[in-house]
């Protein structure tokens, strides 16, 4: 069974003690099953506090970030691919110390616009340095999902089949594939198919919208995504993600131009989305039962 998540830029722009705290509160407050923190900079996440709020929660954590351009472990820059795979091992301490599972997100590039295509040594580069990451998360079990994201986040990974590709140069059993239904709707030609053919590769999801408002209000036909995901045999996390600029701060409002008010309830919001991806799941479920069963006749 899927376990059901939401992002905490649904509650809180930033980590500190009290955001953290009412982030997580309000995530199980609602009924979810774990919260996602944004991780774009691990040191400013405090584990041991940020686990004791878990633990009297009763709710768990997975993290997601993305690297910058100073941290471009693509970059033909040495010292640039250091400090990401720095900040990419600081990420897996903190999921580690927090209790956490899953670190997503653009974990093989800079997160914003580039302005050439990438370069073979470039991929290789990256593929490399996450191959040694892996290793380091595989002693914390933890998973790194690489997300696949619109061109103008990346220049690496914008359809699942460039995600999976990526996924098999890492090479190691603990690295997945990240889809997100936001960024599937501006690349792939069939987001259906794309989730199908990914299928056994998938190792996390993002639900949201077209406008990354309220699910079912944009133009996303989420009916067919969730059938995809039941007829992937997907069991992985799913989580709920949207932005708004109520919440949003920088750097994330400018590099992803959140500049509408698409919501100023974030507990409404929240409560929506984990109805709407219940009930679609249920009704996913029992679309394949009867596609499996209606050719029966009586014996």
């Amino acid at each position: 069974m899927n376990k059901l998540g939401v992002h905490a830029l649904v509650w809180e722009a930033g980590w500190s003690h009290e955001e953290c705290a009412r982030a997580i509160a309000k995530t199980a407050e609602v009924g979810y099953d774990f919260i996602e923190a944004p991780a774009l900079d691990p040191s400013l996440i405090d584990p041991d506090f940020t686990r004791r709020q878990l633990e009297a929660a009763g709710i768990g954590i997975n993290f997601s970030l993305g690297l910058d351009f100073d941290s471009d472990i693509s970059s033909g820059d040495p010292e640039k691919r250091r400090r990401g795979q720095a900040k990419l091992e600081d990420a897996i301490r903190v999921c580690r110390d927090c209790g956490g599972q899953y670190i997503g997100g653009i974990l093989y590039s800079a997160f914003g616009k580039y302005y050439e295509p990438p370069t073979a040594d470039g991929i290789a580069q990256s593929a490399e340095t996450l191959r040694t990451v892996a290793e380091i998360a595989a002693r914390s079990d933890i998973t790194l999902v690489l997300e696949v994201v619109n061109r103008y986040e990346t220049n690496i990974c914008n359809t699942a089949a460039q995600g999976v590709e990526m996924m098999k140069r890492v090479g190691a059993p603990n690295v997945k594939v990240h889809l997100d239904v936001y960024h599937m709707n501006i690349e792939e030609s069939d987001i259906a198919s794309a989730i199908i053919d990914t299928g056994e590769h998938i190792g996390y999801f993002h639900t949201g919208d077209s406008h990354r408002g309220y699910m079912g209000s944009g133009s996303i036909d989420l009916a067919s995504v969730f059938r995809a995901l039941v007829r992937a045999n997907y069991q992985g996390p799913i989580t709920f993600e949207s932005f708004s600029s109520r919440v949003v701060g920088q750097p994330l409002e400018g590099i992803l131009g959140i500049w509408r008010n698409l919501w100023d309830d974030g507990h409404d919001l929240a409560s929506h989305a984990l109805m709407y991806t219940k009930a679609q799941l249920k009704a996913a479920q029992e679309a394949e039962r009867q596609a499996r069963e209606r050719s029966r006749l009586p014996g």
